[in-house]
């Protein structure tokens, strides 16, 4: 009777869920250095292929130390990532919630927290039965309602084969400044009679959300194929190569730090002054596209023996003036690319400059600004300016609904890189 009016309660918390179910989100500020990917890689889309021996990582720090009862469930999302009216049971084998028992206490590091790990799925407990998008929820104690934070993973049922490039716009505007990605994919055992209804693509850059391109129509359906090349679809801003900040030691200190304070509670990293780059010329060098890698150079495990510093950013605007009516904020991975009050750059009249902090683990990451306007939130401009030539990471996500169906499946993934012509980044 227990585990029936848990999973009802789960059920129903699902869809009071909605309005939020668009972001992932963290809801309580002692979580740190959240990080859902696929085993192995960092930078890697959390994708579990359905009947596989996939796995998908589940890492976290609590701040607050102490030893926490965690559990986590599944809710199935439409494409849109608005949960669906079905019950768990049905795309759920096993338990509809777990408890996450892999935690280990902080060790060496002046910070103290408690890092938990999970492996998803857990043969044992919770199994994804279909395909689609699955907003993972984790949360205090069993109880739905004390929900801590989601991430957005994936399950794929592999029916498409996509093979993709990315191209020069032919537009002149934006020839030398955007990037144009064009694929084909050929599906098996679906219907693609009515193909612009019922399968949907989507295309990520660097595995953002907040910019993808969606609701994307073929452009011609020829038997089970499906092309995609329209002039006018799949453009996006080539930006720049990422601005980065080497944490993996507080103590050697990389070029980009100008200053550091060490205590034996508390350091605090003082990076140099970054400005507009728009006008600067195009220059590749290796880049983590916007994410981060959590490593240090020590002999270390740094998931749950690595520290924290509070890492103090500044930006110096044009003239030492502060930008009229716009918000400068922080992008990158690590802030969720959300443009929010946490992650504002403050002016400050003394300084002439833009200042702003982060509590960050010891790693690598990548970073870049972005002017808002405050009239209109919807006009932003990246501070970094605009390339063809440079490298980003794109994911193709391909859904299909049949006129049946109550939930998207995701019938497809390809994922490319805009340059071949050098060599992959890791540490």
């Amino acid at each position: 009777m227990t585990f029936l009016r848990a999973s009802l309660l789960i059920f129903s918390f699902a869809f009071v869920f909605v309005a939020r179910a668009q972001e992932a989100m963290i809801y309580k500020p002692y979580i740190k250095t959240l990080q859902l990917y696929r085993y192995g890689n960092q930078q890697g889309l959390p994708i579990y292929t359905l009947n596989s021996d996939e796995q998908i990582m589940l890492s976290f720090d609590d701040l607050e130390g102490s030893v926490k009862n965690y559990y986590y469930s599944y809710v199935l999302c439409d494409y849109d990532w608005q949960p669906v009216n079905v019950s768990p049971f049905d795309y759920i084998k096993g338990f509809t919630q777990n408890r996450i028992s892999l935690y280990r206490q902080s060790s060496i590091a002046y910070t103290r927290y408690t890092h938990y790990q999970a492996l998803l799925p857990d043969r044992n407990a919770a199994v994804p039965i279909r395909s689609g998008n699955y907003l993972l929820k984790v949360f205090l104690d069993g109880d739905p309602s004390k929900l801590v934070f989601t991430k957005r993973m994936y399950v794929l049922d592999q029916k498409a084969t996509i093979s993709a490039e990315v191209k020069q716009p032919f537009t002149p505007q934006l020839y030398s400044t955007h990037q144009k990605i064009k694929f084909t994919a050929s599906v098996k055992d679906i219907n693609t009679f009515s193909a612009a209804q019922q399968i949907k693509a989507v295309i990520l850059q660097n595995n953002r959300w907040d910019n993808a391109l969606k609701d994307i129509a073929p452009t011609f359906v020829r038997g089970n194929v499906l092309q995609y090349d329209s002039e006018n679809i799949g453009i996006f801003p080539g930006g720049k190569e990422w601005r980065w900040l080497d944490l993996r030691s507080f103590r050697l200190q990389s070029d980009r730090v100008e200053d550091a304070k060490y205590s034996n509670s508390s350091t605090e990293i003082y990076l140099k002054p970054d400005v507009d780059r728009r006008g600067q010329r195009y220059q590749y060098f290796p880049d983590y596209n916007g994410m981060y890698n959590i490593v240090t150079y020590e002999s270390i495990n740094p998931f749950w023996q690595g520290d924290y510093a509070t890492v103090h950013f500044s930006f110096a605007p044009p003239g030492g003036v502060a930008y009229p009516e716009q918000d400068l904020f922080l992008e990158a991975a690590f802030t969720g690319f959300a443009r929010t009050e946490q992650w504002a750059m403050k002016y400050n009249a003394s300084t002439q400059m833009y200042e702003g902090t982060a509590f960050l683990k010891q790693g690598y990451y990548n970073y870049a600004y972005v002017l808002q306007d405050r009239a209109n939130p919807a006009q932003a401009v990246e501070l970094e300016g605009n390339y063809w030539e440079t490298e980003n990471s794109y994911t193709i996500l391909l859904y299909y609904k049949s006129f049946t169906d109550r939930s998207h499946q995701l019938i497809g993934v390809a994922q490319l890189d805009s340059r071949t012509d050098k060599p992959g980044f890791s540490f």
